[in-house]
Parts: structure tokens; sequence; C-alpha cells
């Protein structure tokens, strides 16, 4: 019996309790990177609605992001734009800070990574109060991009970040939803 694609990352995503801190159930996909069949079938599904689409980057956010960003953009033929934590890319750069629990952080991404009009999908592994993925997309709209969609892997809706990234008029593509968190 062949798995349906959820099935197939159902069973390659590891759920760590009360991680990072009490009431927390983590969603790590770190077993499903490790499983060649799970990350195949991932990848493939994220990029299949753009297949055939002229896409100029792919901005994956630190650090899962990079993993699966590389991934679609190779599949794409599309170049691959870093964001990063403030203070860990070495050329000029262009920032934006947002919120936290616990205060302020800033990511940023080099000035020169992307050209105004550019067609731009931004990945990474899960959306969950959509704070981070919120800022991505105010830095790249900042630098110009025609934002075509934010994709990730989990979605956790009870949280709100895809309601978030969708008021700034982003559309949003996840492949399976956890509920509660």
């Amino acid at each position: 019996m062949k798995l349906t694609l959820e099935d197939t990352l159902l069973a390659s995503i590891r759920t760590i309790p009360d991680y990072p801190k009490p009431g927390i159930l983590f969603r790590d996909i770190t077993t499903l990177l490790g499983n060649a069949r799970a990350f195949r079938r991932a990848i493939d599904e994220l990029v299949q609605p753009y297949a055939g689409m002229k896409m100029d980057k792919i901005a994956g956010i630190e650090a899962r992001g990079f993993i699966l960003g590389g991934a679609v953009a190779h599949q794409l033929s599309a170049g691959f734009v870093p964001i990063r934590k403030k203070g860990k890319l070495p050329h000029e750069t262009v920032r934006v800070a947002y919120s936290l629990e616990y205060g302020l952080d800033e990511m940023e991404m080099h000035k020169d990574a992307i050209q105004p009009g550019e067609k731009v999908i931004l990945v990474d592994d899960l959306i969950a109060t959509g704070g981070t993925a919120e800022a991505a997309v105010k830095l790249l709209s900042q630098m110009g991009a025609d934002l075509v969609a934010a994709c990730f892997v989990i979605d956790l809706p009870d949280l709100g970040g895809r309601r978030k990234l969708e008021n700034l008029g982003v559309p949003v593509r996840t492949l399976v939803a956890f509920e509660g968190h």
C-alpha cells in the first residue's frame, strides 16, 4: 500500500514534548531530512506548483530553511538567498527587527541578494506564530522582491502565523498541519 504524502510526512516528523519549554510539542524535521523518501517527497511537493515557472530566487530562513530552500532552489534552477540572524553575513546587509516572546531580534540578508522585481519564494520548515516569517516577508518586500509564495513543510494553524502572512498578501503553502502546539 502506497502511503499518502501526509502519512509519509507525519510518520517522518518526530514530536518532542516539553521542548524548548514545558507545554510545547516541538516538531522536529531532522528525522524527515534523514529519511530519503520523505525528504524527496517533501521537496517534490514544495516545488510542484511552481514547476515550469521562472523563479529568480528562493529565500530560506536560518537554519532549516537553508536545507529545504537549497533543495527547492536546485529543483527550480533558481538562486538561493540566506536570511540570517543579525551579524552572521559577511557583506553589506539590510535588516529588519521583529518581536520574540522575550524581546526583539533582527534578521538580515545581503543588500545585493535580490534585485527589485525578482520573483522569490520564501521557504522554511514550519510556520507557527509567524513572527520570523513575517519579518522575512517584510525584508524581502523592502528589497523590492515579487514574493510569489511562502512555503513550509509544517503548519501549526492554532498559532495564527499563516493568517499573518496571508493578511500581508502572501500566498502560503504548507504540506502538513498539526493541531495544538
